[in-house]
Formats: structure tokens, C-alpha cells, sequence
């Protein structure tokens, strides 16, 4: 089928937000007695801040009643911090213009909550180019769970199989995949040499990277 739909997830793709969320979880953690390391970080990238507290807690022996505080002060910190020194990603503007003008329709489709998601579309400058929004926020299940992409697809009136989504998380990617979409991951440069890439149907560095070359064969 041919392509006509781009889906993009958010932190860590359009905005350098995952240093953020972490530095913000490692304020909240440290309330409890508790630093993560950024290979516990990098292992729970992708998920939902309410499932990241939530595995966090539960490893570290910290019961279940300060759930929604943690995830609340986390969210708080990471909106702060993000309005203070968030940065957009090289590529974002390119990469929304080149599927506006083929005439794609654009949607954005994030474990983040929809306030977040309008914080970071304001700042990227891309408003006028998203024509939908998805948040797994209050969703049964979030990434790896396909339903943000199929809800985004579906708010786009777009079949799976015509939607292109990009991803840098693995969570991501398996959710792109279990929804049956294509999937181009533009991994953190730590991660880059992954093996666990390889189910991606295309790997780059940049959105910048991206071009008409790789759109074809994408086709």
C-alpha cells in the first residue's frame, strides 16, 4: 500500500527531552533514597512516566502509595525544565516541511501527556503541519502497546498500512510494529550500533538524514 500518513513520537525524537526526564526522575528518586544509573535509565526509555515510577518503585522495594506523588512531581519538574532549556532536534522543521509539501497527512503520537505535547509543537514550530495528536497518558497500555499509533492512524482516517512512523525508542518500535506501520528509528548516539535495530525498516542518525532516496524505498 502506499504511503500517505507520517506518525512521529515525541521525547528524545523532536524534542532532546530524555535528559531532562531524567535528571527530573533523579530529583524526585533521590526523595527516596534511590539514583539510577543511565543504563537503568536507557533500559526503561519509552515508557509511560506512571510505568517507569511504577517498575522503579517496585524494584527498589518502595511500596505503592507514593505512586501518583512521584509521578506527579516527575511530570511538574520535566514540564519546567523542558519550558527552561528544552532543545529541538536538528532535522524537525526539515523533516514536517518535506511531508507537508508531498502532501502527507502528520501526526504526532507520544507516551507524553497532551499539554506536553502541545509545549513541545509550539516550540518546534510545527503547529501548522500536525493535523493530529495521540497521548497513551490515560490509555490502558502504553508503548510497546500499539493503540497511540492505531488512535493517531485513526484520527488521521488513515489505514495502518499507509502510515510511516518515526521512533528513537525500542519501546517504540515495537509499537510501530505491532501496529503494523513502517518505521524509521533515529536512535541517541549511544545506542546507535544496537542490534536490537534490526527490525526497524530503516535506521538513520538525523531527521536532517532523511530524504526523497529513502522515502522510495520506504514505498
Amino acid at each position: 500500500m502506499q504511503l500517505n500518513t507520517v506518525i512521529f513520537d515525541m521525547d528524545g525524537l523532536l524534542i532532546d527531552s530524555e535528559p531532562l526526564w531524567n535528571e527530573a526522575a533523579a530529583e524526585v528518586f533521590k526523595m527516596y533514597g534511590v539514583t539510577l544509573s543511565e543504563e537503568q535509565y536507557n533500559s526503561t526509555t519509552g515508557l509511560r512516566t506512571k510505568e517507569f515510577v511504577q517498575w522503579w518503585f517496585q524494584k527498589f522495594n518502595l511500596g505503592d502509595a507514593e505512586h501518583a506523588r512521584a509521578e506527579k512531581l516527575i511530570f511538574e519538574k520535566v514540564m519546567h525544565k523542558i519550558e527552561a532549556k528544552g532543545n529541538v532536534m536538528p532535522g524537525v522543521q526539515y523533516i514536517f516541511r518535506f511531508f507537508y509539501e508531498r502532501q502527507f497527512k502528520i501526526g504526532i503520537a507520544s507516551s507524553s501527556p497532551l499539554d506536553m505535547i502541545d509545549m513541545a509543537i509550539a516550540m518546534c514550530g510545527i503547529k501548522n503541519f500536525v493535523q493530529a495528536k495521540a497521548s497513551a497518558e490515560d490509555l490502558p497500555y502504553g508503548k510497546p502497546h500499539p493503540q497511540v499509533y492505531l488512535d493517531c492512524a485513526a484520527s488521521l482516517n488513515a489505514d495502518p498500512l499507509a502510515c510511516l512512523c518515526f521512533e528513537d525508542s525500542f519501546p517504540g518500535l515495537i509499537a510501530v510494529k505491532a501496529a503494523r506501520m513502517k518505521c524509521v528509528v533515529v536512535p541517541h548516539f549511544s545506542q546507535q550500533k544496537s542490534d536490537r535495530w534490526t527490525i526497524a525498516d530503516l535506521k538513520i542518525s538525523s531527521l536532517q538524514n532523511f530524504g526523497e532516496l529513502h522515502l522510495n524505498l520506504l514505498q
